[in-house]
């Protein structure tokens, strides 16, 4: 989640700790803001438990990422030139290929779901690629659609 949802988020925690000083009710809370009334309960639990303060955001979630900043950049130009590059003969990144250069350049280690987060954190997401061949040549392909393509779709 980013800044600006947790933000959002601990808005809305914050306008239910009024709405608890003014003895509304879980469901009428939950149903104007939107939210589920196990929600409401914890957070009504919280709120008798510490005040307002204690519905605030506690930070993000999660552990801190392994890798730095220039690592993280570094990562990203070693996934741009592509598997083929660092040795793969198919041009196709796998979670486990992504970790094994992780490991292999930054001396990091990360599960496959590590790897997927780490991922998602510098913007890639998950695709599953047309498969084409290596030798593939869009010229002649282009080239072919404009002579042949018209006779032969007729």
């Amino acid at each position: 989640m980013n800044a600006a949802a947790r933000i959002r988020r601990e808005k809305v925690r914050i306008q239910a700790a009024t709405m608890f000083e003014a003895l509304e009710t879980t469901a009428q809370i939950a149903s104007e803001l939107r939210v589920s009334e196990k929600s409401v309960r914890e957070w009504r639990r919280r709120w008798a438990a510490g005040g307002a303060q204690a519905l605030a955001s506690s930070g993000p979630g999660g552990s801190d990422c392994k890798l730095s900043d220039d690592q993280l950049k570094q990562l990203a130009e070693v996934l741009d030139e592509g598997p083929v590059a660092q040795g793969w003969v198919d041009a196709r990144w796998t979670l486990a290929r992504v970790a094994e250069v992780t490991e292999r350049c930054f001396g990091v280690s990360y599960t496959l779901r590590g790897v997927s987060y780490l991922l998602h954190r510098i913007g890639y997401s998950q695709q599953v690629p047309t498969r084409r061949a290596i030798e593939r040549d869009p010229e002649a392909i282009a080239s072919w659609h404009r002579r042949r393509w018209p006779s032969v779709r007729g």
